[in-house]
């Protein structure tokens, strides 16, 4: 069990804490509620772009990297279609740099033209490297804007093309910030070698002042449940042809999540699963095959994969990827299968929160939805084989499909 405790600022600032005395270290993990769900759809790949621009610069310190980096820390930052993350690693001894930097970007970003454009030009390089230059780079890009038809997540997180990033402006970027990067929109979790007290007192002095803001709210459709297949087939610089089937599933706070999430494991982890022996042991069809979920705050997607073979028959392959993945409801699982799926995502979820780090981002990631790491880790070790069951029939089905075929060029 993870020991931890909370309290919120009066500005509505969440604060989760745990002390690990066997590290010399600290980390600040700030979790802000919005992701490219809440962009415009002229303006995608927004928060992708913000999670840049706050390195750039705040009101009282032009240099994020260098002042943390004269503390002894590093930092990283991440986005989803649902969060954006930021996290800094320091000296116990120097923590109260770090409160003071996240502080002051949380409170006002510069706004310059300079730090605008450098970071513009850096996500679209960023775009070109991952998305154009990359085999199946542009893979989310096909297969999101099949599966959704109305809802922000048929786009992907870092935006749907160039001139959405390229067309931002300064004053776009201040609407943006000031709608959603504010302190009752985050949740701030502080890990490592420091005691509650001084995290209430750093929190307080740095934390408290900065003023609510009003969020914007999310006011978009929600996507209209899928009635008929969907299938695309696309060319690109791909050295095998890549069969993507994915099926709508529901969002990580519904009951049925977590047996989901445990189909893809027992499909695809591990060299005992069932597209392991089944897809790539005992056909002549793929090189590859594995299964996961985008694991979403709203209705997401459980996707099933595959590499072909040179010369492979795209439909034999497609039908006997099909036939896998609705196995979990012809021949359920047995205890043993679903013991065995069950024991390695608690070991991984154990071993994923010993570093302090990693422990942060899991207890922002947790106190965000109202929950905690021991919560979530029962809601799977409760899981019946019924479940496992009740959740394929309700998402493995031909009618809530869409299917991306990607082939080399001129095939």
């Amino acid at each position: 069990m993870i020991e931890a405790s909370v309290f919120t600022l009066g500005n509505g600032l969440r604060v989760i804490h745990h002390r690990d005395e066997a590290t010399a270290m600290v980390a600040l993990n700030v979790l802000y509620n919005v992701g490219a769900r809440d962009e415009d759809a002229a303006h995608t790949g927004m928060a992708h772009l913000f999670e840049h621009l706050m390195f750039g610069g705040s009101v009282h310190i032009p240099d994020f990297d260098k002042a943390l980096e004269h503390a002894g820390g590093t930092n990283n930052a991440w986005t989803n279609a649902d969060y954006t993350n930021f996290y800094d690693i320091v000296p116990a001894h120097n923590v109260e740099t770090a409160f003071w930097l996240e502080s002051d970007r949380m409170e006002a970003l510069a706004f310059t033209p300079k730090s605008l454009e450098v970071q513009k030009d850096v996500v679209c390089e960023e775009f070109k490297q991952v998305c154009l230059n990359q085999p199946y780079g542009d893979l989310m890009h096909h297969l999101d804007a099949l599966a959704y038809t109305v809802h922000p997540y048929r786009t992907p997180v870092i935006g749907a093309e160039l001139s959405h990033i390229q067309s931002v402006t300064l004053n776009d970027v201040r609407e943006f910030f000031y709608s959603h990067y504010a302190p009752n929109n985050a949740v701030l979790a502080v890990t490592g070698n420091i005691s509650l007290e001084r995290t209430r007192e750093l929190a307080d002095k740095w934390f408290g002042p900065i003023c609510r803001r009003n969020i914007l709210s999310r006011n978009y459709q929600p996507e209209p449940e899928q009635t008929a297949p969907r299938r695309v087939t696309v060319e690109g610089r791909v050295p095998q042809t890549m069969i993507v089937k994915a099926y709508h599933m529901p969002g990580i706070d519904h009951p049925l999540y977590p047996a989901a999430d445990i189909i893809t494991d027992i499909l695809a982890s591990g060299r005992a699963s069932r597209f392991y022996q089944n897809l790539v042991l005992a056909s002549d069809l793929f090189t590859q095959a594995d299964a996961s979920v985008t694991g979403t705050d709203e209705p997401g997607l459980l996707m099933t994969r595959g590499l072909l073979c040179p010369d492979t028959d795209v439909d034999s392959a497609l039908e006997m990827l099909t036939t896998q993945a609705e196995s979990i409801i012809a021949n359920p699982p047995g205890k043993y299968e679903l013991e065995r799926a069950l024991n390695k995502f608690e070991s991984t979820t154990i071993f994923g929160n010993i570093g302090f780090a990693n422990l942060a981002s899991n207890l922002a990631h947790a106190e965000m939805h109202n929950t905690t790491i021991g919560e979530q880790l029962e809601r799977y070790r409760c899981l019946s084989v019924d479940d496992i069951v009740d959740a394929a029939r309700l998402i493995i089905r031909e009618n809530n499909s869409s299917t991306v075929i990607y082939r080399p060029t001129g095939q």
